[in-house]
């Protein structure tokens, strides 16, 4: 039976965006030579989105990591140099914002409203 879940970013700063998830967002994770890391992420939960909302189209995978609570966490992430494109929201689900990663990135930070 399925016991977890491995995601991928694929990037043309690899080695840079390894860095920012070991040293920026304080991953650990096991090293497997040659510069692969392989990342302990915390827990993770996975949703299906419709796209007849026009946010992405048919056969996108997104990644976004989520918090308990997002103004101290955005604080954190800033106070290590982590760059945000813009305030959180509130999007029903929960209060969102985005950051960018090396290789062209921007991924979704949220605080979620509903129970975990």
């Amino acid at each position: 039976m399925i016991r977890g879940m491995h995601a991928m970013f694929y990037s043309s700063q690899a080695a840079e965006l390894r860095a920012f998830l070991k040293d920026k967002l304080g991953f650990s994770g096991t090293d497997l030579g040659g510069g692969w890391l392989i990342f302990d992420p915390p827990e993770a939960d996975l949703g299906v989105h419709p796209t007849d909302d026009g946010e992405a189209a048919s056969g996108t995978a997104d990644i976004s990591f989520y918090c308990d609570n997002i103004e101290q966490t955005v604080s954190e992430l800033k106070a290590r140099g982590v760059e945000f494109t813009q305030e959180a929201a509130d999007h029903g689900y929960g209060f969102v914002t985005y950051f960018k990663v090396p290789g062209n990135f921007k991924v979704q930070l949220y605080q979620p409203k509903y129970k975990k």
